[in-house]
């Protein structure tokens, strides 16, 4: 399996393991020139953006803390970006959740609220 389609695999798990937890799947693969997305929910009131990770091991981290600094930002622009597009989420409460598949077990780890953004 390619490393495009072992990806698109794990956000298909997630999508299903978050559907299962009772949150609405809005969204896949958002992407805009400032990044991507892979996944906008509703959880309730709140619109939640979803990255998921895959990773083989724990060596550098794992999956959650490879969402940095760097694709914190990332993920903030391009859901700034998602919500001028959407103008109905406009004074709709946001979150910034990551999900982390893990390759060797398939097991999931979902992590609400992993970070916050200012502004």
């Amino acid at each position: 399996m390619t490393r495009a389609a072992r990806g698109t695999a794990a956000e298909a798990a997630a999508a299903r393991h978050l559907e299962q937890s009772g949150i609405v799947v809005v969204a896949r693969n958002v992407r805009c020139r400032l990044g991507e997305v892979d996944i906008v929910a509703r959880d309730a009131d709140v619109l939640v953006f979803v990255e998921v990770r895959l990773r083989a091991d724990s060596r550098f981290g794992g999956a959650v803390a490879s969402v940095d600094a760097h694709k914190q930002r990332r993920l903030a622009a391009t859901a700034r970006w998602y919500l001028a597009q959407q103008p109905r989420y406009a004074n709709t409460p946001c979150r910034f959740d990551v999900v982390a598949v893990d390759a060797r077990d398939a097991s999931i780890t979902w992590i609400r609220d992993a970070f916050r953004v200012d502004g």
